[in-house]
């Protein structure tokens, strides 16, 4: 009979059993499939990798550093592996039988029994995973192997140990690594065999008896052994690693190398532990044969404690009670030392101060007149501000662009003379396509077109020829004409370039818009790029890229091609990852073809005694915020040589690495370990050579370094009377260091101006200025790279000083006044120093920026000669003259707004009226009243030079009367001009 009690309900029973065949295949099928997919990820990064090298014919830099990268993974991952893994096998193979048991050791006795089934697997998952770990770590040292292995002597030798200056930069790193390695597979080895040992019952820690037994005892003894052995190796390196060890000085700051403390206390500290870490190291073997720890442990904590008080004591003594009581006689050697070592590391050991007064002869001003007509090339167009003039004269479509920051350059004139250019290429700008789109950004709109240049002395002065104190453009149009003749204008590769285009296939790309006529299209037909025409390409670019549609779309064809890389900077750093690339790439025509040119540097920071620098910092001007790129942000360095010049084709992105330093060793190093890949220098074209500059970068790390190191005397160092600084750009708000600039001048005792590029420099925390430098940055020059530093030693005004008095002057605060009225501003330009006649000639073009024109004019420039008040002129020959107290000698010049060709006005005609005359009447009236109180402030004496400003005044005062359409006041009476005795 049926149930019928309370219990539960009974039903049919549901069988919870293995999945079908159906669901575990598809389950099966999905785990293969994403295992593939995540190996077709992988594979697609390496493959797309390989193509882009073989693509710019540099295959042979990636296979070096992918085989270097492997060997090193295989070799010290499979060495990790054995490390660990033996020692666990030897410490499972010596383990105890355990037939009595202790309570602890029945307590570990379900762990033994829940790995005895999977002890092989275990051992394989664990030194697998450590040698995984250590053969990743081992590949980032892909560069210190291939020094090591294939660095070249210096021929120079540190003056501690006499040893060649490539074993602190080649070898020690080397070493350091290895000994790294070797304490973690001696920590891990031991860690390891602890627990295996503690595991199966070689080590107790709660039971009573022997902690340990012999088996255990013998093996961790040995592994201890190995560890202070590898300490005592480390001692032995730290000696010489005191030749480049970095540390505070309260004296000059920033300290490499050995002072007295580490001479006379350290190193001999170090000798001493070495000693002991040797014996102690064989205490810990003889437990093979004593089989007790008391010996090795006394050993260990007595090289602890002589650590503490050999190494750690002892030089605190030496340095309170021998260095800081007569700290400067004892610190001289060491310090000369480093002073001579730093400056030659960084390539200024030839660089000496010369003795300048700074402030010119009062009784020369003719013949300082005469000479400053030849003393520079005058740059009165500031690549830094005409940008925006380029952009909005030049732009001709949206989708173009210029840098923020344009370029200067050298090219010759009407008369064939090199002239200075502000150079900047029309690139890119996928920001302004009409209407974006995938095939639009990628497929049509592909290049840009053009480089344009302006004169860099000059600018426009016929309303004619263009906006009045626009630049005077020697290159222009679209397509561009000029001075440049014929060249390859598209512009493939450059600064602005940053996304992926296809080129070559079905789909067309828009060349250029003309101003009139059709619009071109083209095919690109540069054999730069990988091809996509095999489905291969395709689907890895597509995975690599994250586009799908580069698979599949219609527009991806035969014949397309993938260009990406496209920035000069990316192409140089991946052709040859062992260089440090210079912030600034700039183009030149060369040979009919737009070529990037980029400094490259060799760097090390293992030179002995050298203060060592941050290349982000001292790299770091006004202009690198927001215009231009830095350096290296956080690459330390005690060493730097510009070693490669390297060029970028515009047009098919090839990329050139020429041999530059000759004698570099670290150079030399690189091609060793990369046969083929540098150019000799005798390759470089004449063409190309006349192009080639003094990198700003490699400047700027000079110049910081010589704030301090232009003193050679170690007890002048030591005590800082003499230390410079960088002083702050006065034409920028923000507190940056002023920008060096490149300028064509004479330096004194030279008879020819020479590419230059310069800088200032004003004693620490003073304004005035207390040096002056320039470097030939001619590559065509014999004396290419000289330095010629100018010790100021009079009182003279700072560029800073300069830009503040400026501010003061009365035609300034006009200026200003009349520019607001209109809704301009002021922008002031490059503030250029130019030595002259024992003095400093200072010249700052002053932009006028809005109204009509929202682009920089050139309307003024000031000059200040000698501690004298600056002056603010329609044109730099009037302000020449007036600085020289020479107005109306030279030949009328005609001041940006003024058309040179235009008739003298007729004097019987009807004066002008209305609001425009009105207001210029009015300014005229303001800046003559302000030049006459100058003059009578200036000289007092200057009865012609009064007679002039006061008929300049009653003039002006004519043309308001007229401008207000009232009659002509009556001229009052000439006021006498001051007597000699009149005060101001």
């Amino acid at each position: 009979m049926p149930d019928r009690g309370g219990g539960p309900p009974t039903g049919p029973r549901i069988r919870v059993g293995r999945p079908s065949r159906r669901v575990r295949t598809l389950l099966m099928t999905l785990g293969v499939l994403a295992v593939l997919a995540m190996a077709f990820v992988m594979f697609a990064g390496f493959w797309t990798d390989w193509l882009w090298y073989r693509s710019v014919e540099y295959s042979s830099v990636f296979t070096t550093t992918l085989w270097t990268k492997v060997g090193l993974f295989a070799v010290f991952g499979l060495l990790m592996a054995l490390a660990v893994g033996v020692n666990i096998w030897l410490a499972h193979r010596l383990r105890p039988p355990l037939s009595a048991m202790s309570l602890e050791q029945q307590s570990l006795d379900r762990y033994r029994m829940g790995i005895a089934p999977y002890k092989k697997w275990v051992l394989l998952a664990i030194t697998a995973l450590v040698g995984l770990i250590a053969g990743a770590s081992a590949t980032g040292q892909w560069r210190t192997w291939l020094m090591w292995v294939n660095g070249v002597a210096f021929g120079e030798k540190d003056p501690e140990f006499g040893l060649d200056v490539a074993f602190y930069a080649f070898d020690l790193p080397w070493y350091r690594f290895l000994l790294g390695f070797g304490f973690a597979a001696a920590v891990l080895s031991l860690i390891a065999a602890a627990l295996t040992h503690y595991l199966y019952g070689g080590l107790r820690i709660t039971s009573p008896g022997a902690r340990a037994t012999a088996a255990a005892t013998g093996h961790l003894s040995v592994l201890l052994g190995l560890f202070v052995s590898l300490k005592a190796v480390a001692y032995w390196l730290d000696r010489y690693g005191l030749a480049v060890k970095s540390s505070d000085f309260k004296a000059t700051g920033n300290w490499t190398g050995l002072r007295y403390v580490d001479a006379n206390a350290y190193l001999p500290a170090k000798t001493i532990l070495f000693c002991i870490a040797v014996i102690c190291a064989l205490l810990f073997f003889a437990t093979l044969w004593r089989r007790t720890w008391q010996l090795p442990v006394i050993g260990f904590g007595l090289m602890v404690l002589s650590a503490i008080l050999i190494g750690g004591l002892y030089p605190a003594i030496v340095q309170k009670f021998q260095v800081q009581p007569n700290e400067q006689a004892k610190e001289s050697p060491y310090i000369q030392k480093n002073i001579d070592a730093t400056r030659k590391a960084y390539g200024i050991d030839s660089t000496k101060a010369e003795d300048y007064k700074g402030k010119g002869d009062p009784t020369r001003r003719s013949q300082q007149r005469e000479d400053a007509k030849s003393a520079a090339s005058y740059r009165v167009v500031d690549s830094n501000v005409v940008s925006p003039a380029f952009q909005q004269l030049q732009q001709e479509r949206k989708y173009y662009q210029f840098p923020d920051t344009l370029d200067v350059d050298r090219y010759p004139g009407p008369d064939g003379k090199p002239q200075d250019t502000v150079i900047g290429l029309r690139e890119l700008d996928i920001e302004g396509i009409p209407k974006r789109n995938w095939i639009n950004d990628h497929f049509t709109y592909t290049h840009g077109y053009g480089a344009i240049a302006a004169k860099g002395t000059s600018v426009v002065s016929d309303p004619n020829k263009g906006t009045v104190g626009s630049p005077d453009f020697t290159e222009s149009g679209m397509p561009t004409k000029g001075q440049l003749g014929s060249y390859e204008q598209k512009i493939y590769y450059g600064e602005k370039t940053e996304q992926y285009s296809i080129v070559g296939g079905p789909q067309k790309e828009l060349d250029y818009e003309a101003s009139t006529g059709p619009t071109k299209y083209t095919s690109y037909q540069g054999k730069s790029g990988v091809s996509l025409s095999s489905a291969l390409n395709r689907a890895a670019y597509a995975v690599s890229f994250s586009e799908p549609q580069l698979f599949y779309s219609g527009a991806v064809g035969d014949g397309s091609r993938i260009l990406y890389n496209r920035t000069p900077k990316e192409r140089v750093e991946a052709v040859a990852p062992w260089l440090t690339i210079d912030g600034d790439a700039y183009p030149a025509v060369v040979d009919g073809r737009i070529q990037w040119i980029v400094d490259a540097y060799t760097t090390t920071n293992g030179y002995p005694y050298a203060s060592r620098t941050t290349l982000g910092d001292t790299t770091t001007d006004s202009l690198t915020t927001n215009q231009r790129a830095v350096v290296a942000q956080q690459n330390q360095v005690n060493y730097i040589r510009n070693s490669v010049k390297a060029t970028v084709d515009a047009y098919d992105g090839k990329v050139k690495l020429y041999q530059w330093d000759t004698k570099d060793p670290v150079l030399k190093t690189w091609m060793k370990a990369f046969p083929g890949t540098v150019k000799a220098k005798s390759e470089i074209s004449s063409e190309l050579k006349s192009h080639l500059r003094y990198p700003q970068d490699m400047f700027k790390v000079q110049r910081e370094l010589l704030t301090r190191y232009h003193v050679t005397e170690p007890e002048q160092f030591y005590s800082g009377s003499d230390a410079w600084q960088v002083p702050d750009d006065p034409t920028n708000k923000d507190s940056s260091a002023v920008p060096p600039y490149y300028l064509s001048l004479k330096m004194p005792g030279e008879k020819e101006q020479k590419f230059s590029l310069t800088t200032t420099f004003t004693p620490a925390g003073r304004p005035n200025l207390g040096a002056y430098m320039a470097v030939d940055a001619d590559a065509n020059s014999d004396s290419y790279g000289s330095m010629r530093l100018l010790r100021v030693t009079e009182t003279v005004q700072g560029p800073s000083q300069v830009q503040s008095e400026l501010n003061g002057v009365p035609e300034v605060a006009t200026f200003v006044r009349d520019l607001r009225g209109t809704d301009s501003d002021i922008e002031y330009g490059n503030l250029l120093t130019i030595p002259l006649d024992g003095g400093f000639l200072y010249v700052e073009p002053v932009y006028a920026r809005g109204g009509s024109a929202n682009y920089p004019l050139l309307r003024k420039v000031a000059v200040a000669y000698g501690g004298g008040k600056p002056v603010f002129k329609d044109s730099l020959p009037e302000a020449l003259n007036a600085v020289f107290g020479e107005e109306g000698t030279e030949e009328p010049t005609t001041p940006p707004g003024e058309d040179p060709t235009k008739p003298t006005p007729d004097p019987t005609a009807p004066p002008a009226t209305g609001d425009a005359a009105l207001k210029a009447a009015i300014s005229d009236v303001v800046k003559a009243q302000a030049q006459m109180d100058a003059l009578l402030e200036k000289d007092p004496k200057d009865r012609e030079g009064y007679g002039r400003a006061q008929d300049k005044l009653e003039a002006a005062i004519e043309r308001l009367a007229a401008a207000q359409g009232r009659p002509s006041a009556t001229p009052p009476p000439k006021s006498p001009a001051p007597s000699p005795s009149t005060s101001t």
